[in-house]
């Protein structure tokens, strides 16, 4: 090959070349993109959910879109992200029903105890007629729509000394702490308790020197706190189980094909699962693992915890914002 031959071939490489290089932002930059807000840590399971999400839409939708997972709310803190929704600044999120409360305000009956009585419940009320309603609700108010319903916990109790407890009438005079706003004391005083609130950091040495009689939170809490070092017995009240929502702006949602959407939703359902099987699983784990450390196991008589409860919030000012016949199409669902 002589020098013009070798000249003509190092030119069409470089073209080449570089039309590659063109061509991969080109084609970076034709997927949609979906950014991901989170305030979980990395080895939670709803931080783990979003790459099932990830994952299940890169194999339904090869190359289409874009996935950027963002976790320990360094996008956006926490509670901002519908905000930021709404602005177009944000894709995805998973919202609280609290965050959900504050510009719809029937849905703070989730917010209130004994409302889901437990996860399939929970998945029954959204994905049915119940969910329907408010969701449309949201995405009206909040220009976001919800994919999927994710199990965040239910909160139990932990007593500093073994009692007998049976109904509410059984945790009087009990110091009860509770996070530090007055949703979540008018909750420890409706469970029938002495609500007291102390900041999470305290807990344990409130414990250990009986500034507080019990604490409540999910079982994978209070193992990681070890609280069952300062406490002797735990009763299964389960006064609250906890809700996080999949959620998409309707900018991005609205901007997607049919096929899109789908796809979308699939994905996000499917990370919901996986958080909540390995999320009940645990926390049926969790019993023995307390039982293991000494802590007596008890499990009080919960339908007269949940109409004790119950009729606490109907005659509140907070049951005054709650669509007439909700709780009772609520309790009735199975």
């Amino acid at each position: 090959m002589n020098t013009a031959s070798h000249l003509r071939r190092g030119l069409l490489l470089a073209c080449a070349a570089a039309f590659c290089g063109l061509a991969q932002p080109a084609l970076a930059q034709s997927k949609i993109p979906l950014r991901i807000s989170s305030p979980a840590v990395p080895d939670d399971w709803h931080a783990k959910m979003w790459t099932v999400l990830k994952d299940t839409l890169e194999k339904s939708a090869p190359q289409q879109f874009d996935v950027q997972i963002n976790l320990n709310a360094s996008l956006f803190k926490q509670g901002t992200e519908p905000a930021a929704m709404a602005r177009g600044n944000l894709e995805l999120a998973s919202i609280s029903a609290f965050d959900f409360a504050k510009l719809v305000p029937a849905f703070s009956i989730f917010t209130a105890g004994y409302v889901i009585r437990d996860p399939q419940h929970q998945q029954k009320v959204f994905n049915g007629p119940i969910g329907t309603e408010l969701f449309k609700a949201v995405s009206d108010k909040m220009d976001v729509t919800v994919l999927a319903t994710v199990y965040l916990g239910t909160r139990q109790l932990n007593l500093r000394e073994v009692r007998p407890v049976r109904t509410p009438a059984d945790l009087k005079g009990v110091k009860l702490r509770m996070p530090g706003t007055k949703e979540w004391l008018f909750l420890g005083d409706a469970l029938g308790a002495t609500a007291t609130p102390l900041a999470f950091s305290e807990v344990y040495l409130g414990l250990k020197t009986g500034t507080i009689d019990g604490q409540d939170n999910p079982l994978p809490t209070a193992r990681a706190a070890k609280f069952y070092e300062v406490t002797k017995q735990l009763v299964l009240t389960q006064h609250l189980v906890d809700s996080l929502f999949i959620t998409i702006s309707n900018k991005s949602w609205n901007a997607l094909t049919p096929a899109q959407k789908q796809n979308v939703t699939a994905a996000a359902q499917a990370a919901a699962k996986f958080n909540n099987e390995n999320r009940i699983k645990e926390e049926s784990q969790l019993v023995d693992f307390f039982r293991q450390q000494g802590l007596q196991i008890s499990t009080p008589d919960v339908e007269a915890f949940r109409k004790s409860v119950q009729e606490t919030y109907a005659r509140s000012d907070y049951a005054k914002v709650w669509p007439a016949g909700l709780i009772e199409r609520i309790n009735a669902t199975r």
